[in-house]
């Protein structure tokens, strides 16, 4: 299957003013007939090609142990690309694909059928790369240590010659404490960790890299970001959708070890992290690595576990989770998960940070909630003030994108009665947006050898070692396992964890 003819000379696109091409690379694909690389990376180094940051001189090589030719994976690929036009629901969504920024991809493509483990197919795949070069693991995770040994005895990650050769890694990074740690030795006993791109898709969102801007590029915040001023802080990462066909990847890892040591963490880093003396990656990963260090060790009394059953999401039904394909009929597997986490450093002691996250869910959000505290109201004793929901900063990671502020303001009208407003920026009302999957941010900084965006082994270490009580506490067991309807907030269990300590969840359907 093909796009309509293009120009066959298929230009390179001239980069945007100001913004400096990647040099010449190979990206070595593992994993090349895999849904991440199909939905994700491909349409990624699409949007990047269409922005002219790829050199002429890129090439991509897709290696899998399936059997294939160039053109049956071109073919493939393009048929996928199509797809993604008359799907809203995809990640990548456009009305149309440009046949000449995609022929521009489709000419640097050649694939390689291997066996990951083949030494000799392994050196064979060497003799195509010549240069720089970027290996990316879009395999599964048992697969990462095992890769780049290889990749190392093939002699295919030295450095030689002012060429750079670096891996990506996806995540799962480890599935606990200890596994983490082995990972990160075997791949450092082949790589310096200066070649190590551990990679969350989370942070490749303009509204995460937002929150950066937003505390250190306005002096309003800073002042206010402390444990004086703010009563606690909330992070919710909300999914209206189950596990569809993927219960036997949920099975063993839950939505614990899916999302709150990576996709959550790092937005707890964004947002409680000390101010870095730079943007140079090494400093922002150190502030990071810090907040997370004075993480105190999670207790199991603050967390909380559940697993959807059936019910009705957006007027659909839905099968319970122990129904769904893959899943043994007696799961303990935990569809959500919150946790009240403590920061024993000067900014932060004393104020909770509460992460959630769920399947199944009411509604579908990604954001953090900066609660302050409630002002001394002395002044408004004698009015209908004394109730006034507190200031509140929402940091709209998705589906809105943006920040909100909640404040009070006075009601027009001969008395002092004051409401409750919204002052909200939105992305899409002040800057022109393209189809973005959130990776291609991601691979060019990747080409560009800026790791701001990617985690280093310590961060890794430090973000698992925060919740092995809770995983170790659950670990074979069904105990504290709480049951809520697919289409609620979560087990009550949940209000419960707030409640205790006098606050509430920021509703699902707030700003």
């Amino acid at each position: 299957m093909s796009l309509p003819d293009a120009n066959p000379a298929s230009p390179t696109p001239r980069a945007p003013a100001g913004v400096r091409p990647a040099p010449a690379c190979t990206l070595v694909i593992f994993g090349a007939h895999g849904d991440l690389t199909k939905r994700l990376l491909m349409p990624a180094l699409y949007n990047l090609a269409g922005s002219g940051l790829l050199d002429p001189a890129f090439r991509i090589i897709g290696v899998d142990h399936v059997a294939s030719t160039t053109a049956q994976w071109r073919d493939g690929l393009t048929e996928m690309m199509q797809s993604f036009t008359h799907d809203p629901n995809a990640e990548f969504h456009a009305p149309s694909i440009n046949a000449t920024q995609w022929k521009w991809v489709c000419d640097r493509l050649d694939y390689v059928q291997a066996d990951f483990g083949d030494l000799a197919q392994i050196r064979a795949l060497g003799e195509k790369i010549d240069g720089n070069a970027i290996f990316y693991l879009a395999v599964s995770s048992r697969f990462f240590a095992p890769v780049i040994e290889i990749l190392g005895r093939a002699g295919l990650v030295t450095e030689t010659g002012g060429h750079f050769r670096r891996v990506v890694v996806e995540k799962p990074f480890g599935a606990d404490l200890r596994s983490a740690r082995e990972l990160n030795r075997r791949i450092l006993a082949v790589l310096q960790e200066s070649q190590v791109y551990r990679i969350d898709h989370f942070l490749g969102k303009e509204t995460v890299q937002n929150i950066l801007a937003m505390r250190f590029g306005n002096l309003l915040f800073e002042p206010l970001w402390r444990n004086e001023f703010i009563d606690h802080v909330q992070i919710t990462a909300a999914e209206t959708i189950g596990v569809e066909q993927r219960g036997a990847f949920y099975e063993p890892t839950g939505a614990l070890r899916d999302m709150i040591p990576n996709h959550l963490f790092q937005l707890f880093g964004m947002v409680a992290m000390e101010p870095p003396n730079s943007f140079s990656a090494d400093t922002v990963r150190t502030s990071k690595e810090q907040l997370f260090e004075a993480v105190r060790p999670i207790p199991p009394t603050d967390a909380v576990r559940g697993q959807y059953a059936a019910g009705t999401v957006e007027g659909k039904p839905v099968i319970a989770y122990r129904d769904s394909p893959g899943v043994a009929a007696d799961s303990t597997t935990e569809t959500y998960v919150a946790l009240k986490l403590h920061v024993d450093n000067w900014r932060w002691a004393g104020v909770p940070f509460y992460l959630r996250t769920g399947k199944s869910l009411g509604g579908r959000r990604t954001e953090v909630v900066v609660q302050f505290k409630k002002p001394p109201m002395m002044m408004f004793r004698d009015t209908e003030t004394q109730d006034l929901p507190p200031n509140r900063i929402i940091l709209n990671i998705q589906p809105a994108q943006g920040l909100t502020m909640e404040m009070g303001a006075k009601r027009p009208g001969p008395r002092m009665d004051l409401a409750d407003v919204q002052v909200r920026f939105r992305y899409e009302d002040v800057f022109a947006q393209s189809p973005n999957v959130g990776y291609e941010t991601l691979l060019y900084d990747c080409l560009m050898g800026d790791a701001t965006l990617f985690q280093r082994a310590d961060n890794i270490e430090a973000a698992w070692r925060a919740v092995d009580p809770v995983l170790q506490a659950w670990a074979g067991n069904g105990t504290g396992l709480e049951i809520y309807p697919a289409g609620a907030t979560g087990p009550k269990g949940a209000d419960e964890l707030l409640e205790r300590d006098g606050r509430k969840w920021y509703p699902l359907d707030g700003a």
